[in-house]
């Protein structure tokens, strides 16, 4: 299978692993440069700017888990656009998903594409979303955009996969808390 790229073109001391919980790296990872932010735009924009900093990075790999009513479970999905899907100031007169004040388009477009995967648009947000249906993305996350949009502003090379583990419906805190022990073995296979 085609990656569309190969992590061999860069220097593995130059690559970026970012997951928000160690859950989702499972032990697969440890031998690689990892951060684990934490949940949320705020840890996530926190701990990989500090990350950047300190491994000044070629290349920002996002892994993590992300609900999708569009995709299968258990499927990854390689992300290469990005909404922030709680950006909310349609009372001003912004459109629904726009930062007011900023440049930045309402779908963020940043990202490396991984042939041979299903790709997606990834609606963050600092929300468990569990009614995903009429929206302008297929699957949500609560990291990707700030981490997209870091990567975008510093001109690093980015990829984002996400393993689909929950429907963002009812279901989706048992689901996900049952199925994140998949992701990290999954990314592993898909990786290397």
């Amino acid at each position: 299978m085609s990656k569309g790229f190969d992590l061999l073109d860069y220097d593995m001391n130059k690559v970026l692993f970012v997951f928000a919980l160690e859950s989702e790296a499972g032990a697969f990872f440890k031998d690689k440069n990892v951060v684990f932010t934490g949940v949320g735009k705020v840890n996530a924009s926190y701990h990989v700017t500090k990350a950047i900093a300190k491994f000044n990075p070629e290349l920002i790999v996002n892994l993590g888990t992300a609900g999708s009513g569009y995709f299968k479970r258990y499927e990854v999905v390689n992300c290469t656009e990005f909404v922030q899907r709680d950006m909310d100031v349609c009372g001003l007169g912004f459109e629904m998903y726009e930062t007011p004040y900023s440049k930045t388009p309402i779908v963020l477009q940043h990202g490396l594409i991984f042939n041979g995967v299903n790709r997606g648009i990834c609606g963050t947000g600092d929300s468990f979303e569990t009614n995903l249906t009429d929206k302008i993305y297929n699957l949500v996350d609560m990291e990707a955009y700030a981490l997209a949009s870091i990567a975008h502003a510093e001109n690093i090379d980015f990829l984002c996969l996400k393993f689909i583990s929950d429907g963002a419906d009812d279901e989706a805190a048992t689901s996900w808390t049952e199925n994140v022990r998949q992701a990290p073995e999954a990314f592993y296979n898909l990786l290397f």
